[in-house]
């Protein structure tokens, strides 16, 4: 069976550097850092006091008041970045043959906040259990590419992958298969998170993850610097509009990129913690090359999963070097985290769009906050500090990597 082309032909982004893929491009270019003292509840008994929150970012301006009251914020953000996408994709929603256009997303956690609000009112109460009706529902992982199809009647496969932080990498490669089979013709494709919460914070300072560098938050998440102390916490949604490629040529559509292809692999290795050697990096970079039929010095920029942990940036740097042996030195190599911060389950799709965005462009967003050379990395690889760099893109990897030794990466190239 011969797999159809998968194409990228609409794009949408909320994000703590701004609010529109326009936005956060703008911020991505010009190094913008997301982090900044929390604002949604007092940190004061907490160990880390900052996150990368959304900025300006109102539910109500875009979605019917009831409607965003019945929603966690995770939902309510895939429904904004949905909604831009597919806007950007310029689809015919009415002629259009909607039982072949599915929705395939990605949360690590899901409606963190509702569950922590309801709990805290039960607890404060007398025992009997008085929950608000929408509770469940606002909860639950699977319920953004739910009211997406509601919204848009979309009828096709209708699911939310769950694997950490790689959750809406795995939502891709799945989307991208699914047109490739010849399942669907379109699929809305991405991920939200939305874990700046007391519980998510609060979690995360327990196992010791985040980012303590109170005094300067604008500067915490500093990815291969030898000063780095951890992750921020971010908050956001990305989406992807992915269509069969004849499908897209024939109705006109700008096309962004092509969607070449994905891997997975699993470090089954430990809970947390990556192999110090990345050896399940090391397989799914090499899984999603040969997926998508490529060589490795084919490839000329790679958006790192890059979180800022002292183990985890060594461990992928190292796999990348074995993976890509001399070429690894030729690649424009970065971490957009470093500005955003860590949107867990949406890191993967704000992360392919800054890729898809960069070929269009011919820029590689900088890794910013870098000061401090760490004696474990190769100093000869181009990590893109602190400022942008013009490149010339053909082919774009990113790398997506959970909790649980989940491993995802996936490919994009410039359309021949």
């Amino acid at each position: 069976m011969e797999l159809k082309r998968v194409v990228v032909t609409g794009l949408g982004a909320l994000t703590p550097i701004g609010n529109t893929k326009d936005e956060y491009w703008e911020g991505l270019i010009s190094g913008k850092s997301g982090a900044a003292p929390i604002t949604y509840y007092d940190t004061e008994k907490f160990k880390t006091k900052f996150a990368c929150e959304l900025k300006n970012f109102n539910a109500t301006d875009f979605i019917d008041r009831k409607l965003a009251s019945r929603m966690d914020k995770f939902t309510q953000y895939a429904m904004v970045a949905a909604d831009e996408a597919i806007a950007d994709a310029k689809l015919d929603l009415d002629s259009m043959n909607k039982l072949r256009v599915g929705v395939i997303w990605g949360a690590g956690i899901g409606g963190l906040e509702t569950f922590q609000e309801e709990v805290l009112n039960f607890a404060k109460g007398d025992g009997t259990p008085r929950f608000n009706p929408f509770f469940i529902p606002k909860m639950i992982a699977d319920i953004a590419p739910g009211n997406i199809s509601i919204k848009y009647g979309f009828m096709g496969p209708n699911y939310t992958t769950v694997s950490a932080c790689a959750s809406s990498a795995n939502a891709m490669f799945d989307a991208l298969n699914s047109i490739r089979l010849g399942h669907c013709d379109v699929v809305v494709t991405g991920g939200s998170e939305a874990a700046v919460t007391i519980a998510g914070m609060g979690g995360f300072n327990a196992m010791h993850a985040l980012s303590t560098r109170n005094e300067s938050p604008e500067t915490a998440s500093r990815p291969f610097d030898a000063t780095r102390d951890g992750f921020v916490l971010g908050e956001g949604a990305g989406a992807l509009v992915l269509e069969e490629y004849e499908y897209a040529k024939a109705r006109g559509a700008k096309i962004y990129a092509e969607f070449i292809g994905g891997g997975l692999s699993s470090d089954a290795y430990h809970m947390t913690a990556p192999h110090p050697e990345g050896k399940g990096v090391v397989v799914v970079m090499k899984n999603c090359l040969e997926n998508a039929g490529l060589k490795p010095e084919d490839v000329d920029h790679i958006n790192t999963h890059g979180t800022s942990t002292p183990l985890g940036d060594v461990a992928e740097l190292k796999a990348i070097s074995e993976v890509f042996g001399s070429h690894a030195k030729k690649i424009n190599i970065n971490s957009t985290k470093s500005m955003t911060g860590h949107l867990l389950g949406a890191a993967g799709a704000i992360e392919a769009i800054s890729v898809i965005l960069a070929m269009e462009h011919g820029i590689v967003p900088p890794t910013i906050n870098y000061t401090t050379a760490d004696e474990n990395i190769d100093p000869e690889l181009n990590l893109t500090l602190n400022k942008a760099q013009k490149r010339n893109i053909k082919v774009g990897m990113s790398n997506t990597f959970g909790f649980g030794g989940h491993n995802a990466c996936v490919l994009f190239k410039k359309l021949d």
